[in-house]
């Protein structure tokens, strides 16, 4: 794996030095507050930049709705410490609102455990991150293990039974969600389940592509992280939600917003002309999902001699 990003202009890179400052810093905060020995003993043994700028295939035009996220696998010595909410959502917070970093970040952490595990059983996402990735900060004697590849019969069995469960989820969320629209026509509460149904569909639609296409997904509700994922592995994913309109990346925002605004805060609000966009993206989304993941499950029983 290599260890420098000299690929990246100097702006990315020093973006990169400044996330994984503001990373070290907040979790040592955290960890001086445990009261676990696992805890307290926390330590981050590495920092992986993973992704479409690992590759040097990256977007970078924000002034069209367009630009790569920052991908970044922080691997700990103890799953304990991959709790987001009370070890990351700070660092993240601070990530966010930093004026020096330009562009989304998404983080996943994993323990060194989880990680060698995955390794060993061949999952496409981490044997990808092992032979693509870039390590920019790494405490020494915590090797990553060898990645042991899948059979390509039991690679596509894997895949053919994440298929099989997620695609009628997605099916589900969307009926649901269809529903609500329908008696949401004179009725706000009806529109805010509706957009909640949307996002579950949306969330669910990702997780099958991920599944599908590399064996994993991230333990987050966030949209926007598993769009990212998802497109950064099929360009053809994008097409469901187009950028180059405000009103466009509006209506994506109001969805991701639903997860927790639709259920919880009085002020969410969604007109039937909004619920409509998203429901027809969210059906395209789930299409091309179908499409493309039923190409690639074709193309593993081919391979597998199936």
């Amino acid at each position: 794996m290599r260890t420098d990003a000299d690929h990246l202009p100097a702006v990315q890179q020093r973006e990169l030095e400044r996330i994984q400052r503001v990373l070290m810093e907040e979790f040592a905060e955290a960890i001086s507050k445990a009261t676990t020995p696992s805890r307290r003993n926390g330590k981050i043994l590495k920092i992986i930049l993973f992704g479409s700028y690992a590759r040097n295939d990256w977007v970078d035009e924000p002034e069209n709705g367009y630009q790569s996220d920052f991908d970044l696998l922080v691997v700990v010595n103890h799953e304990d410490l991959t709790d987001i909410a009370h070890y990351w959502y700070v660092a993240e917070d601070r990530i966010l609102r930093d004026a020096e970093v330009a562009r989304p970040v998404n983080i996943i952490v994993h323990s060194l455990d989880e990680v060698n595990q995955a390794l060993k059983r061949g999952e496409y996402f981490w044997v990808d991150i092992a032979r693509d990735g870039i390590i920019l900060y790494e405490l020494p004697c915590h090797p990553l293990a060898t990645p042991m590849p899948l059979t390509p019969t039991n690679a596509c069995e894997m895949a053919s039974d994440y298929f099989a469960e997620w695609l009628p989820a997605i099916d589900r969320a969307l009926s649901t969600a269809s529903e609500q629209a329908r008696k949401g026509t004179n009725e706000r509460g009806w529109r805010k389940d509706a957009a909640f149904s949307l996002h579950q569909a949306t969330e669910r639609a990702y997780i099958c592509f991920l599944l599908v296409r590399t064996l994993y997904f991230p333990r987050s509700h966030n949209i926007k992280f598993l769009r990212s994922l998802a497109e950064d592995s099929e360009p053809r994913l994008i097409e469901a939600w187009p950028r180059e309109r405000r009103l466009d990346r509006r209506r994506f925002q109001l969805l991701k917003r639903a997860y927790v605004e639709a259920r919880y805060s009085a002020a969410y609000e969604i007109s039937v002309e909004e619920l409509t966009a998203i429901l027809d993206s969210v059906r395209s989304l789930r299409d091309v999902v179908e499409h493309v993941s039923r190409e690639r499950l074709e193309a593993m029983r081919s391979s597998a001699g199936l």
